[in-house]
């Protein structure tokens, strides 16, 4: 029966990432693969339904639900004011078009270190790299991979203080900081950024080489802020909320419990960062007041849909986990040859990876594993902060197969297709960050 509750796992697992290749909502394909993995396992079907996928999906967005709205509310106001755009063209105007990788890349990671959403990142960059790409004259179909390797990348998961989700969830099962492991994380982003945007300019002197030009995206209708009236200074308006978001996020809960001994929870701390980023966006814009109302009810309404795609995958994991074939595969990931550290990769890279979700992948593992994984790490004598970086660095790895949420979404919104551009996004959002997570995962176990 176990074994046949493995298959079930591996078949569900299988058919979720076809169904969502296929463009099909996770929704509904969630809970459908959730069903084929129970009637294997020999799970009563409503209650692995009503019971385990419903416990799990709800308990993720009773979790969640206040980053992911506020998160969604602070990038749409950065979106809608132009203050995203205002700093993404000044550094256009600092860097120039000769170096369009960069040009695209800096303001992409800026924005994901400064608590905007991913999602949000994709709509608000791709005009102003489909405007660098042009000057620079480079294929538009090599824009997707850098957009991707500087919003999918080291800031999500390798920098410290990142208030970004992925470096979130670690907190509350190993008792950490967004700063866990600050030299691992240096080590990671070099590890991983230098060999991505080494391959991003090969890529364009390929491209140059071979004679490849500009082609314009019939689909694509340019937002133009001008019409506004925005001061020559609005850039700070990108600038300044980022930063505010960081800094309240790292340094303001420290300052708390050592000035007022008044200690913050994690979900505390990212709700008060991102409301702060919030109000400090309306009040520079406070020109903008039209703007702001609508702003708030479209990233309200976007929150929505962004909690729920990862809900269901973490309910489907939640129904895996109740299955005889999962006490199987856990005991192999604890039993692996090395040290935890790479089992957590491994684990938190499979589950990604079959999800399409970080967090959502992060989350099943942690909750299955963490436990097992940090009392191992004490009798090792093991800090705790690297179970944390391990964990957030593996997220970031598989979960963007073809499958994944946002790949769908930057390759929708740049209007090309997997053929002709995933290849990029492949390279430096998936093998670079495995192949640096399991590297790491393996020297650190052996050295630490």
């Amino acid at each position: 029966m176990t074994m046949l509750s493995l298959f079930g796992i591996l078949l569900g697992l299988v058919l979720l990432m076809l169904l969502a290749y296929k463009g099909c909502s996770i929704i509904w394909v969630a809970p459908v693969c959730a069903i084929v993995v129970a009637v294997l396992g020999g799970y009563n079907l409503l209650d692995a339904y009503i019971g385990d996928y419903m416990k799990g999906m709800a308990d993720y967005v009773f979790k969640w639900f206040p980053a992911f709205f506020l998160g969604a509310v602070y990038g749409k106001l950065m979106d809608m004011t132009g203050s995203a755009r205002s700093l993404a063209d000044a550094l256009v105007r600092l860097i120039g078009s000769r170096f369009a990788v960069a040009a695209v890349v800096i303001p992409c990671l800026l924005m994901t270190y400064g608590g905007i959403s991913l999602f949000v990142v994709v709509f608000v960059i791709y005009p102003m790299g489909y405007a660098v790409y042009r000057a620079a004259d480079l294929p538009r179909t090599l824009l997707p991979g850098a957009i991707a390797f500087g919003a999918f990348g080291i800031t999500m998961t390798a920098v410290p203080g990142t208030p970004q989700i992925q470096n979130l969830i670690p907190m509350d099962y190993y008792g950490t900081t967004p700063m866990a492991a600050p030299l691992m994380s240096i080590v990671a982003i070099l590890v991983v950024g230098v060999p991505g945007y080494i391959y991003l300019e090969w890529r364009v002197r390929q491209a140059r080489k071979k004679g490849l030009h500009f082609v314009p995206d019939p689909k694509h209708n340019e937002i133009d802020h001008t019409e506004k009236g925005l001061p020559s200074w609005h850039w700070l308006c990108g600038l300044v909320p980022l930063i505010v978001v960081v800094l309240m996020l790292n340094l303001f809960p420290d300052i708390l419990e050592e000035s007022f001994a008044i200690a913050l929870t994690s979900d505390q701390s990212i709700v008060i960062a991102l409301v702060c980023g919030i109000l400090v966006c309306c009040l520079m814009n406070i020109s903008q007041f039209k703007y702001l109302i609508p702003a708030i009810n479209e990233g309200a309404a976007g929150s929505m849909s962004a909690i729920m795609n990862t809900a269901c995958a973490v309910g489907f994991g939640s129904v895996v986990k109740v299955m005889p074939g999962f006490a199987m595969l856990t005991g192999a990931m604890m039993n692996m040859p090395g040290s935890i550290l790479f089992s957590e990769a491994v684990a938190v890279n499979v589950l990604a990876g079959a999800t399409g979700s970080a967090s959502g992948g992060m989350s099943i593992a942690l909750s299955a594993l963490a436990p097992q994984y940090l009392e191992a790490a004490s009798k090792i004598g093991l800090n705790p902060e690297y179970l944390h970086r391990i964990a957030s660095l593996s997220s970031g790895g598989l979960d963007t197969l073809p499958h994944n949420g946002a790949v769908l979404t930057l390759l929708a919104v740049s209007n090309c297709t997997h053929k002709e551009s995933y290849l990029d996004i492949c390279i430096t959002t998936c093998i670079i960050p495995v192949v640096g997570s399991l590297l790491l995962a393996l020297v650190w176990g052996i050295f630490i």
